[in-house]
Formats: C-alpha cells, structure tokens, sequence
C-alpha cells in the first residue's frame, strides 16, 4: 500500500523489526514534530521477486502480499514505539518489495531528510547481508541521519572494563 506522498520537504525513517529501527523511528517522530515535516514510514521486504511480474500471475499476487505485510508491519512498529501512530504528525506509509536501500534511496529526494537505525551485527551478517544505512549515506541524494541502537547497561564497555582481544597480551 502506498499513499500519494506529500510536496515539500519530507522526513523519511527505514522501518523494521530490529530494535536499530524503532530507535530511528522514535527519534523521526520527534524531530517530525519538532521541525513540522510530514513522515514517511518506509518497509522495504526483501522477498524474492521476479523481474518481470507479469509473465508469472503467482509473482503478482507475492508482490501484493508481501506490500501487505509491509503495511501491518510499520503498523506494529509504531505500535511498539509510540503506542500507535501520532496524531499530530502527518504520516504515511510506504511498503515496497526489493532491495531496502535501493528502494529508500528512491524515495528520498533533495531537501529530505532520510533516518535510519544501524544495530549490532554479526561476521556472517555483514559478509552476506550489505548494510543498507551504508549504502543509503553512498548514495543519497539527500541528508541521512544514521541513529545507532544505544550498548545494553551490562556492556563491558559501558562499565569502563573492556574487553580483551585474543591477539593482544596483559602486560603486568
């Protein structure tokens, strides 16, 4: 599902599941209301699809699913995050099918402002997933505000003990 998107300049958060995402989303509410902008939810489901759609009547109807899904699921999320969606702050919701960061970088134009979360990953996901946040801050056209997900309380180097690398040696 997609709404006609508004003129002018427009604030524009990634969405997901991840934790990264909804600490993006809760700061795009409030620098939306804080600068008057319109906010764009934007999911984008990395469902494999086929080029052409049309020479297959299965593809039409994943695509149409999937844009569904992407709908309940920046639903959830402001569920989540501000107990619904705001009602003072003009919002709309994107879902596209493809790659997240193509799709963001898109929609995002000159005078936007696009948001995202970037977590904590692991080796095989950085190997075999590409960032979106960097491939957004490559390519955009626009300002892109990169909102890391904050260390949990017990990390050690919150605490001020950090951790050990395997290669290095304790000098007494």
């Amino acid at each position: 599902m997609e709404q006609d998107l508004p003129g002018g300049a427009r604030l524009i958060v990634g969405v997901d599941e991840s934790p990264a995402a909804r600490w993006a989303l809760a700061w795009a509410i409030g620098a939306a209301r804080l600068h008057r902008m319109a906010l764009v939810a934007v999911h984008v489901s990395r469902a494999p699809v086929h080029p052409f759609p049309e020479a297959l009547p299965v593809q039409h109807a994943v695509r149409a699913g999937e844009e569904a899904r992407c709908t309940e699921v920046i639903t959830s999320v402001f569920e989540d995050v501000a107990g619904g969606v705001p009602d003072d702050v003009r919002t709309f919701v994107v879902g596209r099918v493809g790659d997240p960061g193509y799709h963001l970088v898109d929609l995002a134009r000159e005078g936007d402002l696009l948001v995202l979360g970037r977590g904590r990953r692991g080796l095989l996901s950085r190997i075999f997933l590409p960032s979106t946040s960097m491939y957004c801050a490559r390519h955009a056209r626009t300002t892109v505000v990169i909102v890391q997900q904050p260390s949990p309380p017990d990390d050690p180097e919150l605490s001020g003990e950090r951790s050990r690398r395997f290669w290095t040696r304790r000098h007494p």
